[in-house]
């Protein structure tokens, strides 16, 4: 098996043809490497040395849009005739993550030696699912492996924009609430403290509203880090349990499909990801019952998932895609008509393509009006918390100022 050659970052100091100063960094195996490099720009280097790490450095983590722009590049120069071994070379020099650039150089490894890339992705699942693996498989054994892998970039990337645009919709909603509340925290541990202070001094009975507040910001003095624990909790409890539990994540999944606007946009977006997959799985080759196996494991949710292994099971049986897909009752009438059109005309993956593209769209322009709508209705909010903290404090000093 050929050996990896592992990359490091050279700083040098030189000067060039004309006598400037010039210094810069170079990414090379080993030292010689560097003096070539600089000594075929017409540069007379004075100092080279290996950058140093930072002391408290974090390797970056590989994320599936590092798959999709590997996907992509390597895509694009396997239609432009570069081999494929040469390739992986040259996609690994363009990722900065030094974990991505072993993940590739591994990938290479395998291949050179004579392994299948399907095999050579297979080894790392982490990475590469059953979907991705294959998809490659069919384009290597098809002999069209650029026009395959072309198809799943164009997956992997239609795929990472509809995760965006649902993390865009659920973040910035929480983000802005979370701030909210660590704001209305300090405010009643330490700003509310004060003016009780002042309070104690009045002899006479505060308002209600006052009172109750008053209440509050005792109780966050005294069990603000009890709160915090109790929370941080919940919510690590929540993640496993729907992790664990299929029953609980299905719930989940039940109730965040009724939830009015994310419920839609959650909706529109597992349709969108059911015809995007099968759309590829399909154009790849893949049997109709071992593409909806596929799906179902891509679906995203719970709910959809099941109804989408019981249209395999119908499907397996010799009933019609579109028959099976409206027995269902949860996919749309734009998706059953473009589905029926698609298995009549012979052109299913086209077919499929559009329905992806118009609730990829539908998504989109969702995500955009629930921003629109949550700006007034996220101000409102602050405004109630945080003025009505201040209303409270400021009550009081109000009605003495009457009765004097």
């Amino acid at each position: 098996m050929a050996t990896t050659a592992e990359h490091y970052l050279f700083v040098y100091r030189g000067k060039n043809r004309k006598g400037e100063k010039v210094q810069g960094e170079i990414k090379a195996d080993n030292l010689m490497t560097v003096k070539g490099q600089l000594r075929k720009q017409g540069i007379i280097s004075t100092s080279i040395k290996k950058k140093a790490k930072p002391l408290f450095s974090r390797a970056k983590k590989i994320v599936p849009a590092d798959i999709a722009l590997f996907t992509r590049q390597l895509a694009t120069m396997m239609k432009a005739g570069v081999p494929l071994v040469q390739a992986f070379d040259i996609v690994a020099d363009g990722f900065d993550k030094p974990a991505m650039r072993e993940l590739i150089m591994q990938i290479r490894d395998d291949v050179a030696a004579g392994g299948s890339f399907a095999n050579a992705l297979r080894k790392s699942p982490r990475y590469f699912d059953d979907l991705f693996c294959s998809l490659v498989d069919s384009g290597e054994t098809a002999g069209a492996l650029e026009t395959m892998l072309d198809r799943v970039a164009t997956y992997k990337e239609k795929t990472e924009q509809l995760k965006a645009k649902i993390k865009k919709a659920l973040t910035y909603p929480i983000a802005v609430l979370v701030v909210a509340l660590v704001v209305t925290a300090i405010l009643l541990i330490k700003v509310v403290p004060v003016f009780a202070e002042t309070f104690s001094s009045f002899g006479a009975d505060l308002p209600a509203f006052t009172l109750f507040v008053l209440g509050l910001s005792e109780m966050m003095q005294e069990y603000w880090l009890l709160v915090l624990i109790v929370t941080g909790v919940a919510l690590y409890a929540f993640k496993e349990a729907r992790f664990r539990s299929a029953k609980f994540a299905y719930a989940v999944d039940r109730y965040a499909l009724k939830l009015p606007i994310i419920g839609s946009i959650i909706y529109h977006a597992v349709v969108a990801r059911f015809a995007r997959t099968l759309a590829t799985t399909f154009a790849a080759g893949v049997p109709i019952v071992d593409a909806l196996e596929s799906v179902a494991g891509a679906a995203g949710n719970a709910l959809y998932r099941d109804a989408i292994l019981q249209v395999r099971d119908d499907v397996t049986t010799g009933i019609q895609l579109q028959v099976a897909i409206k027995a269902r009752k949860m996919f749309p009438i734009l998706l059953q008509q473009m589905t029926a059109i698609g298995e009549e005309s012979g052109a299913l993956d086209e077919m499929l393509e559009k329905a992806a593209l118009h609730y990829e769209e539908l998504v989109d322009n969702s995500v955009d009006n629930l921003t629109s709508l949550l700006e007034p209705l996220i101000m409102s909010v602050l405004g109630v918390l945080v003025g009505g903290l201040m209303i409270a404090m400021y009550l009081p000093i109000f009605q003495l100022g009457n009765v004097v």
